[in-house]
């Protein structure tokens, strides 16, 4: 009978013990919307400051006009000692993500 309860009191607490073994996912990464406009916005940056680092990245959210779709980034860029923000706003087809306009402006703030 002795051997019965010590058993009995080994199994339940071996039963007891979480058993639960932690499991890694990897999650992928979804790419952003904006992420193809966010590139081009960078390299029509790099191209008319060509001297300065970007060294921040923000993008300022969309617009949805009838046919087409503003994408507003902002840029903070040093060029030597001087730090400036560069305002960039992609307007495109929205159907055909054809380019319509590109227009930069810089700000110091």
């Amino acid at each position: 009978m002795r051997k019965t309860v010590v058993a009995l009191g080994i199994f339940m607490t071996v039963n007891s013990v979480s058993t639960h073994i932690p499991t890694i996912t990897h999650t992928k990464q979804e790419v952003p919307a904006y992420a193809k406009w966010g590139q081009l916005a960078i390299k029509e940056t790099q191209s008319k400051y060509p001297n300065a680092n970007i060294i921040d990245y923000l993008h300022e959210g969309s617009e949805s006009k009838v046919d087409s779709t503003i994408e507003k980034f902002k840029l903070w860029l040093k060029d030597g000692d001087k730090e400036f923000g560069v305002f960039v706003r992609i307007e495109y087809t929205t159907v055909t993500e054809k380019v319509i306009t590109i227009e930069m402006e810089e700000t110091s703030r």
